[in-house]
């Protein structure tokens, strides 16, 4: 007898799509797991970032941001989360498709590691989204100091995320652990309760 696994997203069963909270009136936010998207980490080996800064512009066509920010290429998106240390994400090269990528790219330039299967990324927009995230979130997200590009690591309500923000709507991309998933959506689905939300489904 043979059998198949088939994956799952992490919010699979628990990101029920529909509108819940406030039910008067426009939703203040819509909220969602992004799914089948590419995820890695990429770190620069020692006396390699120069090396490694031009095989991304060449690979990606990305200049890659030297500290918090979120830069975007036609097949990737990179993440500053340290010093010589980014988060990728890709809507394109799926799955674990991105850190072979990155890996034939960078090979002798840098440590990947693929965050396909071990993170989720939910995505929250609308005109609530910052009053949502300013509940657990100890950054400040007015958009005279926080606009499209910006990225932070950071906590919300004690759970470890990475956070870049997408568009001027506002729209918002937060990585989490994906052991920490379900937790976080709770979290959020309590915190935008009171301005009435909806949630997008993951299905393409």
């Amino acid at each position: 007898m043979s059998s198949s696994l088939i994956a799952l997203a992490a919010l699979d069963g628990i990101a029920v799509p529909g509108r819940f909270g406030k039910a008067a009136g426009e939703a203040g936010v819509v909220i969602g797991e992004r799914v089948d998207l590419g995820l890695a980490t990429v770190m620069a080996r020692k006396g390699r970032k120069g090396a490694l800064a031009a095989a991304a512009e060449r690979a990606y066509g990305v200049a890659l941001p030297a500290g918090s920010r979120f830069v975007v290429g036609p097949k990737a998106g990179f993440i500053g989360t340290g010093p010589g240390q980014w988060f990728v994400v890709s809507e394109s090269l799926r799955n674990g498709e991105l850190a072979r990528d990155l890996a034939a790219n960078f090979r002798g330039l840098a440590s990947i590691s693929d965050q396909s299967d071990g993170r989720a990324v939910v995505r929250i927009r609308g005109p609530k989204a910052r009053e949502v995230l300013a509940k657990g979130l100890p950054i400040d997200l007015d958009p005279r100091v926080f606009n499209p590009g910006d990225a932070a690591t950071s906590l919300i309500s004690y759970i470890g995320v990475q956070l870049w923000q997408v568009d001027e709507t506002p729209t918002y991309d937060i990585a989490v652990f994906r052991g920490f998933a379900e937790s976080f959506w709770g979290w959020l689905t309590a915190s935008a309760a009171e301005f009435g939300a909806v949630v997008e489904s993951n299905r393409k």
